[in-house]
């Protein structure tokens, strides 16, 4: 009973052990995207430096770096609890290996001092030949070797439990140094966070002296971002009725063909009429598929540009001037450099190509009953109809009058919008 409480202790501890170290190795990999994108934003922030830029322009872009500060700070405070934890933990190991070579040395230190009181060849020969049968005189010669056997292994085992404490050891130190260089990389970026909120504030109070004209500005920014948005989903519920129909007219003509009765008065059956103005696909088994592909990789998809990060992130975000008010992202806006392209996130094919402005497009991808769409392409590299791999380049993305180059990108479920950070791999 004792044994299989020993096992499932040790078990449960090793468990604790590889999830704690797994949670680690997670929490650096989110790091070291967060001070990528950090170092992007810095990059970006250096090329457009010498170019003219609105006011609203940088306090979007004051309102990206604050983000990623934020983000930042909270994954090194989580890391601090988990470096903690692994503290406490080799702490504790320690202090169990000091015991234990305690007691190993103080066992060790007796058996050679009755070894030595026995040490001499007489008293063992005289030892194996007072024996009373040749039984017992075998028996003593094995007790001998096991007890020289047994000297050996619990010297053995001295030395691995010295190794075991001496790494224990270094890496104790190894997690104290890990802590303290992440409590002082987390102190840093709270600095720079108050600098960029500081700096934000600024900027918040030049468009509170011009209220009026920021206000038409923003206002008329929203008002064609809504018109967007309606033209987007339009063409969404326009791409899934052509679909449908498409489908139906193809299930028509195999079930004409299938059809072997010799009645005249029998009938075809067909789909109903009222799934070509479906809200969503209807989906083959090949379609079914890649609608599993493509839901089987959410948390996994690459960005759709080589370098970048979120500038504007999905869903309500609050008004620059109205502080009362909230504007709706039905996307992300990805800030990248200059020529760059957009690519696709995942393999699919190209279902329709959007004129939103003049020689501004957005390429819509489909993938089983989801969509990725891709925004403010320039020059596009793909038509309607291609079949477009994982990373392949869709086009051009166009910089502002500003000097930014962003893109937003768009994930839909038929016509539901989506939040695209949940599927990008950030």
């Amino acid at each position: 009973m004792k044994s299989k409480i020993v096992i499932i202790a040790f078990l449960l501890c090793s468990t604790f052990s590889w999830a704690q170290t797994s949670k680690q190795l997670e929490l650096e990999a989110k790091k070291e995207k967060i001070i990528n994108a950090i170092l992007q934003y810095n990059g970006l922030l250096n090329i457009e430096k010498k170019k003219e830029k609105s006011v609203l322009t940088e306090i979007k872009e004051k309102d990206a770096r604050i983000r990623l500060s934020e983000k930042l700070i909270s994954t090194n405070e989580t890391q601090v609890k988990y470096i903690a934890n692994d503290i406490a933990k080799n702490q504790k190991l320690i202090k169990s290996l000091t015991k234990e070579l305690e007691i190993l040395k103080e066992d060790y230190a007796s058996m050679i001092v009755k070894a030595y009181k026995s040490r001499s060849q007489s008293s063992r020969i005289m030892f194996v030949l007072s024996s009373q049968n040749f039984y017992q005189a075998y028996k003593r010669i094995q007790y001998m070797k096991q007890y020289a056997g047994f000297r050996k292994a619990q010297a053995e085992e001295i030395k691995i439990k010295q190794q075991k404490l001496n790494q224990a050891i270094v890496t104790l130190q190894a997690k104290k140094e890990q802590r303290e260089k992440v409590i002082a990389q987390t102190a840093k970026e709270k600095e720079e966070l108050e600098n960029q909120k500081q700096e934000k504030e600024k900027l918040v109070k030049i468009i509170q002296k011009d209220k009026k004209k920021y206000s038409a500005e923003i206002d008329k920014k929203e008002k064609e971002k809504r018109e967007v948005d309606r033209q987007i989903k339009k063409t969404i519920a326009d791409a899934i009725a052509a679909a449908n129909k498409k489908a139906e007219e193809k299930a028509k003509a195999e079930a004409k063909k299938n059809n072997t009765s010799t009645s005249t008065t029998s009938t075809t059956k067909t789909t109903p009429d009222a799934s070509v103005n479906s809200s969503k696909f209807i989906l083959t088994a090949e379609g079914k598929v890649d609608s599993d592909n493509f839901k089987a990789n959410k948390g996994k998809l690459p960005l759709p540009v080589e370098k970048g990060y979120i500038s504007l992130p999905y869903g309500d975000q609050p008004h620059p001037i109205h502080k009362n008010l909230t504007t709706h992202n039905s996307g992300v806006e990805i800030t990248t450099q200059p020529g760059a392209y957009a690519r696709a996130v995942f393999a699919g094919e190209v279902i329709q190509v959007q004129s939103i402005y003049a020689n501004n497009y957005a390429v819509y991808i489909r993938h089983g009953d989801y969509i990725t769409l891709y925004m403010n392409i320039e020059s596009l590299s793909v038509a309607v109809g291609d079949k477009v791999s994982i990373k392949q380049k869709l086009g051009k993305i166009h910089t502002n009058s500003d000097g930014k180059t962003t893109m937003k990108f768009i994930v839909t479920q038929n016509t539901t919008t989506l939040n695209p950070s949940s599927w990008l791999s950030l």
